[in-house]
């Protein structure tokens, strides 16, 4: 018997009795379709059209630098300063606008298409893909080679690596497109080179290795691209770090992620870290493993993690660490966290409390740590 693909197992799972109950489709339709028809008006921008002098790389390079890295006022000349949880505004973040603006676009259109089937989303999406991933004019090279640089100490560092999580609905996206086999193709070729240089390249080692939402995100992005591209191999090294290494060293007896919590964001943070391990778990569960009911002996695994941040989501004030130095509020909003945990593991408490919340924000760093806004790409 052929088995299934992750698709027609992630709607299997949403036959669950708390989705009997809850159209997502209704609910998304105005949403998308409003969002759909003005991102059609939207031309293709790329790492091409945007420079930084301080960039050591060229023009197809993406480019960014470290958020909270400031100048030194003892030496205002000499190297960054870091200040912990405060971005400085002066920082070159073009490239990262571009890129999340296109992780807005493509899968806006692509939930449109799935809802209409109408293939004016579908040429428009595809035009945005050329041209970020395949077009040699505009395309972006498949490394991170200068991402996150900081001024006087470094030309890139892995945990820039962290930026290209705004691929990951893009690469969702592209796999239900129906996209014409030479757009399809090439994107998974682009996807298959970055692959290999995230599991190869020092820098994604490093990121792969780090203790906190950096290695999360590191996981989660080989793992939705290994879907896309096909990459067996990579998938599994996935499931198994998620169980072995992530869960394990990440969250601690109570459900939290200590280390998220311990930053001078810890909300944001520990939403963040939440929403990217469920992004993981989602792309990576199959009816044989459901890592949604997965755990540790001791109970340690997705559905203690959400369990734990759900009363801190419904009640914020009810938070037992101090507020975060930044943005504290603009958060929560549609955490993708609590709409995959309310299906998979039917919770209709998660699902009615994610309806309530804002799944629109328009703030930069809201939109900049909240990477999956189309959720019926998902479930």
């Amino acid at each position: 018997m052929q088995r299934r693909t992750f698709l027609q197992s992630a709607l299997a799972l949403s036959a669950l009795p708390a989705a009997d109950k809850f159209d997502l489709a209704a609910l998304e339709r105005p949403r998308v379709l409003k969002a759909a028809t003005r991102y059609l008006a939207e031309k293709p921008v790329t790492v091409t059209a945007a420079s930084s002098p301080r960039s050591a790389g060229g023009k197809h390079d993406f480019f960014s630098e470290g958020d909270y890295w400031w100048p030194d006022p003892k030496n205002p000349d000499g190297p960054y300063i870091q200040r912990d949880g405060m971005t400085n505004p002066d920082n070159f973040v073009e490239h990262r606008r571009a890129m999340i603006r296109l992780s807005l676009i493509v899968p806006a259109l692509a939930a449109a298409y799935k809802l209409t089937k109408d293939h004016k989303y579908a040429d428009h999406a595809a035009t945005h893909l050329r041209a970020w991933f395949v077009d040699d004019a505009t395309r972006m090279n498949p490394n991170l080679q200068y991402a996150q640089a900081i001024k006087g100490r470094f030309t890139g560092r892995g945990t820039g690596i962290i930026d290209t999580l705004h691929f990951v609905e893009v690469a969702r996206a592209a796999g239900q497109l129906d996209l014409k086999p030479a757009d399809l193709a090439g994107v998974k070729s682009w996807f298959a080179s970055y692959i290999e240089w995230l599991t190869t390249h020092p820098y994604g080692i490093t990121e792969r290795d780090a203790k906190n939402n950096h290695g999360t995100c590191w996981c989660t992005q080989v793992a939705a691209f290994a879907q896309l591209t096909g990459n067996r191999e990579q998938t599994e090294y996935c499931r198994n770090r998620y169980k072995t290494v992530l869960i394990p060293n990440q969250e601690g007896p109570d459900g939290s992620f200590p280390l998220e919590m311990a930053r001078t964001k810890p909300y944001g943070y520990s939403l963040f870290n939440l929403d990217a391990m469920a992004i993981l778990v989602q792309t990576l569960t199959t009816k044989d493993d459901d890592l949604w009911k997965w755990q540790l002996p001791d109970g340690r695994g997705m559905a203690k993690a959400v369990a734990f941040m759900y009363p801190f989501i419904a009640d914020k004030k009810t938070w037992p660490k101090p507020p975060d130095v930044m943005y504290d509020k603009e958060w929560p909003v549609r955490q993708p966290s609590l709409l995959f945990a309310g299906v998979a593991l039917d919770k209709p408490e998660y699902l009615a409390l994610w309806k309530r919340l804002d799944g629109d924000p328009t703030v930069e760093e809201v939109l900049r740590n909240w990477p999956v806004r189309q959720p019926l790409l998902w479930v």
